[in-house]
């Protein structure tokens, strides 16, 4: 407990799956949260869900596709806790009825996904360093995904959208480490929020845990400790990296199934 004793985090998409399984476990460690969310009543929902565990938590709707809002969001963390410490830029996703292969993929949401995903990671950054510098240092958490480490046949627009997520985290690390700020990204692999829960089918589901070293799918809470740790001191001398928590599934060979079974 207390990890992140005297800490003051802005975490965006924070209404919801690892962004309030998050929130909750940065303010039960001593964090003073900003729980930022387009919607702004599930934000201040999650809000009060901390404030009643005894922990310190502000809601804030934000669409973080509008720098006047992004703006908005950081100024009230300023005037809410005297400065901000971590940001941890959540908010992400795209509309795979949308975001299919390079031939068939709607343009107008490859737009929209880079700016969801990887321009809203820039803004926020941009306006957050300054307090950062301000206070004498920081850390900065981007939320990528395996999906911007390997191919697939569907959501390119993500996948690139991810990887332009992990390069960036690179590049706040070496341009603003000097100023005692460090930035890394985790990347998960395929975890049971709500959001996968009911919107992919329970065969395809099986398939993703298939496809894992380990025989699970993860929960929110397992990011949400990875987070943790690269917001904490625990991680002052790591920067610049990906946090890859993924059931061990970039690691596993596709042909590793059929391998095991030549033992049998």
């Amino acid at each position: 407990m207390n990890r992140l004793e005297g800490k003051n985090v802005v975490i965006t998409g924070a209404a919801s799956g690892i962004g309030r399984a998050a929130a909750g476990l940065m303010a039960a460690e001593g964090a003073k949260v900003l729980v930022a969310d387009l919607d702004a009543s599930h934000a201040e929902e999650a809000a009060a869900s901390i404030r009643e565990s005894g922990g310190i938590a502000v809601g804030f709707g934000v669409n973080v596709m509008d720098e006047d809002a992004v703006a908005a969001m950081i100024d009230r963390a300023v005037a809410e806790f005297g400065g901000i410490d971590v940001l941890c830029n959540h908010v992400g996703g795209s509309n795979p009825r949308k975001d299919l292969d390079l031939l068939r993929m709607d343009l107008d949401e490859w737009d929209r996904v880079m700016a969801l995903n990887a321009r809203s990671t820039v803004v926020a950054s941009r306006l957050a360093i300054p307090h950062m510098i301000k206070a004498g240092g920081g850390s900065i958490v981007n939320t990528a995904s395996v999906g911007g480490l390997i191919g697939d046949s569907l959501q390119s627009a993500y996948g690139a959208a991810k990887a332009a997520v992990i390069r960036l985290t690179q590049y706040i690390a070496v341009q603003y480490g000097p100023e005692n700020i460090r930035c890394n990204a985790v990347a998960p692999g395929a975890i049971m929020t709500p959001a996968l829960v009911d919107n992919i089918p329970a065969d395809v589901i099986e398939g993703m845990k298939q496809a894992n070293a380990l025989p699970y799918l993860g929960e929110p809470e397992d990011i949400a400790h990875a987070m943790v740790y690269l917001a904490s001191d625990e991680s002052r001398y790591m920067s610049g990296q990906t946090l890859v928590v993924d059931g061990g599934l970039t690691s596993k060979s596709p042909l590793a199934t059929g391998r095991s079974s030549m033992l049998s």
